[in-house]
């Protein structure tokens, strides 16, 4: 029990609800850049062949980051970090940083330089569709961006040293200053006649440099971190605990990883110019609400999920999840209405200037309402593979998603050829909802039924809420844009189709608590 002079903390779901804010501020910050960026972009390049190669020039350098679970770097150390703290061994969680970061910052430069010499002919052979000039152009991009990924696997070790240590703010830095990069680099390298991606290509490099690395370890230093001197050492014991719980990661690609590479490839197949960047356009305009919303709760919660479980106290665990899922499932149901019922709008006003044309808007529109359905999902599996990785059940995301994606490839082929760039953005979200349903089963069956019930009621409440909002709002967009043109119509159409979906959700939901309330007082017949 807490004394005066020892007050005592915050509960786990008051410090996750505070993280989670500020996670979710700086999610939505560099969300907002990100549309910034795409919209820079845009204007400036159009939707051809041309963007299609810089989509593309991430193909190999996104690889390499999941090969050695450059993503998942702060799920994979917070658990051997934390375990140091725990104990009170300071020094220990930096010998095992250094113990890490040596072999895997070298691995990646290793990497990173194979690919540089083998990108060319990897690209001829990821990219059936592409020209020789296309293929020299990609590979070209590809080799700017290559060496951004050892600043973002060593980064994300720095990150998670702040996670660890609850802060949380610093952290929120890295994909802002990223996308300031991309955005600068893409400006002041355009300002001639002749426009080339070059620019955006040399500003992820910048971004990664400053905003992944260099900030992230003034961050880490600040809560305590010191650089400890080694040697790479494969056999240490911190090394070796790393490894078994990345390499399940490292060895299984799951469909969240491959949704997008599936995508980029696929979409070389198609004869219309652009296609690719229809794809990668509507599918980052479709993640801005996840991870605001998702990515803000799971990178808030994990820190506690797996102190929880390493403290065993597994019951409070699986109640923490039940209500992150809830709050997740609410408003990802949401903002999936909105996203479908105002795809167009929401196109036209992103990206409907410079060289892109109404063609581009129509297709990545399409593409947007298939990806917009998916929300929820994307945000319910996020937070289901944090919660196996807080409980060091690694393989089981794994195996899931990487069964979900074989299944998966005979789906993408028939809706690709049934209907183009549509049918893949819908083929991704019928894959999601298997892996999605597959991840909750397995979870459920640990944790108890009992924590699913919540959960369900909370979406099927939420699910003809939204519905109706979306009808609402669609309706009142086409009438807007029926009256407006440009892009004052479409602004209009936007801001006044989730004016209408808020009120008549609000007012539907208010409906059913009435008739709730006179039922249960029998007034209802």
């Amino acid at each position: 029990m807490a004394t005066a002079s020892e007050p005592s903390r915050p509960s786990v779901g008051r410090r996750i609800g505070r993280a989670a804010l500020i996670v979710a501020a700086g999610v939505f910050l560099s969300r907002a850049l990100g549309l910034v960026r795409d919209i820079v972009f845009a204007a400036v390049l159009g939707a051809d062949q041309f963007t299609d190669e810089y989509q593309v020039a991430f193909l190999i350098p996104d690889f390499l980051n999941y090969l050695l679970a450059g993503g998942y770097m702060a799920i994979t150390f917070i658990p051997i970090l934390s375990r140091y703290l725990a104990d009170g061994d300071e020094q220990g969680g930096w010998e095992a940083f250094g113990a890490i970061a040596r072999p895997v910052g070298a691995g990646m430069v290793v990497l990173v330089a194979i690919a540089w010499v083998a990108a060319e002919p990897l690209i001829s052979l990821i990219e059936p569709g592409f020209t020789e000039s296309e293929v020299a152009r990609a590979t070209r991009l590809t080799r700017i961006v290559l060496p951004a990924q050892v600043f973002f696997v060593v980064g994300s070790l720095f990150m998670a040293v702040q996670y660890a240590r609850e802060r949380f703010l610093v952290p929120t830095l890295a994909p802002i200053i990223y996308n300031l990069g991309i955005i600068a680099g893409g400006v002041l390298l355009n300002l001639g006649d002749d426009k080339t991606p070059d620019g955006f290509a040399w500003g992820v490099l910048a971004g990664a440099i400053v905003g992944n690395f260099a900030v992230q370890a003034w961050g880490a230093s600040r809560v305590g971190w010191k650089m400890t001197r080694g040697r790479i050492d494969l056999t240490h014991r911190d090394f070796r605990d790393y490894l078994v719980l990345a390499v399940p990661l490292m060895l299984g690609q799951s469909l969240v990883v491959l949704d997008e590479q599936l995508g980029r490839s696929l979409g070389s197949l198609l004869e219309e110019p652009g296609a690719i960047s229809w794809l990668q356009f509507a599918r980052r305009t479709m993640l801005v609400p996840v991870g605001v919303i998702a990515q803000a709760a799971g990178v808030a919660a994990y820190p506690y999920l797996a102190r929880l479980f390493s403290e065993g106290r597994h019951r409070e665990l699986a109640a923490t999840m039940s209500k992150a899922l809830r709050y997740v499932a609410v408003f990802s149901v949401a903002a999936a209405g909105l996203i479908v019922a105002l795809s167009i709008p929401i196109v036209e006003v992103l990206y409907e200037r410079g060289r892109w044309t109404s063609i581009d808007t129509v297709e990545t529109a399409g593409a947007l309402l298939f990806f917009g359905l998916g929300i929820p999902l994307w945000g319910i599996q996020q937070l289901l593979a944090r919660g196996f990785y807080a409980r060091r059940e690694m393989w089981i995301p794994v195996v899931t998603g990487t069964a979900a994606t074989v299944g998966a490839i005979p789906l993408y082929l028939v809706l690709l050829n049934a209907f183009e760039v549509r049918g893949l953005a819908a083929a991704s979200t019928l894959a999601l909802a298997g892996y999605t349903a597959a991840l909750a089963i397995i979870w459920y069956r640990r944790t108890g039924s009992e924590w699913l019930r919540p959960v369900v009621r909370s979406a099927g409440r939420a699910t003809p809420l939204a519905a109706i909002g979306a009808v609402a709002a669609w309706g009142t967009g086409e009438l807007v844009r029926n009256a407006l043109d440009g892009f004052t119509g479409a602004l209009v159409a936007a801001v006044a189709g989730a004016i209408v979906f808020l009120a008549a959700a609000a007012t539907t939901a208010a409906g059913i608590d009435r008739f709730r309330s006179r039922a249960a007082r029998g007034e209802v017949a």
